[in-house]
């Protein structure tokens, strides 16, 4: 926990960027009834019976100390699917000498994946890109990726979204215009609020 509130009480270093990253899965669902347009005097309105189209997941990697964020959306989240969006990542900070790298400790998050996904010598450079810190079991909360998917799901996945490439259309554009506005989180959280909050913790792991 330390180390994750460390970074974000870090300066801004384009050499050294602390990206967050995350996955959300999503639900495709399509209407079955066309849904009546609002008017003048009426609200929209929308049949509750809806189609089950599958689901797909949606990748996000968010830089809290520039406002600029990266998505896609695929239909899962493989170990494949988990170093392709990594090296995408890497190619979006050419100039960076390490990418500090903020995410949950899933199986497929670490550089294992890259050796599954490509040729040794390349999942090896890619590897080297990143310098990867995990949150602790249940407190997922301190990953900012996470407060940046509320604001995709409250701005953009709001509505019925029946198919993967709407989906995607939709998500690039509020992505769009989110970096755009260069929208960021102001994080609060401390070490130093950590220690006070969380002091029994602290006294179980001195003992």
């Amino acid at each position: 926990m330390e180390e994750v509130l460390n970074l974000y009480e870090q300066t801004y270093n384009p050499q050294r960027p602390v990206v967050c990253f995350d996955e959300r899965p999503c639900q495709l669902t399509g209407e079955v009834v066309t849904p009546i347009p609002m008017k003048p005097g009426k609200d929209f309105r929308q049949d509750y019976h809806y189609d089950r189209n599958g689901t797909c997941v949606t990748m996000l990697a968010f830089e809290p100390l520039t406002g600029k964020r990266i998505t896609v959306v695929r239909e899962q989240k493989t170990k494949r699917d988990y170093a392709m969006f990594m090296e995408e990542l890497a190619q979006a900070y050419p100039e960076a000498e390490k990418i500090i790298l903020i995410q949950d400790n899933l199986n497929t998050h670490n550089p294992s994946s890259f050796y599954e996904t490509f040729l040794p010598e390349d999942a090896f450079r890619l590897s080297q890109r990143f310098q990867m810190f995990y949150t602790p079991k249940r407190a997922s909360w301190l990953n900012m990726a996470e407060i940046e998917f509320s604001a995709l799901a409250k701005q953009c996945l709001d509505r019925r979204i029946g198919d993967l490439a709407t989906l995607s259309k939709e998500v690039y554009a509020w992505t769009g215009e989110r970096n755009r506005k260069k929208a960021t989180v102001s994080w609060q959280f401390t070490k130093n609020d950590a220690r006070k909050k969380f002091d029994r913790f602290y006294l179980d792991v001195k003992n």
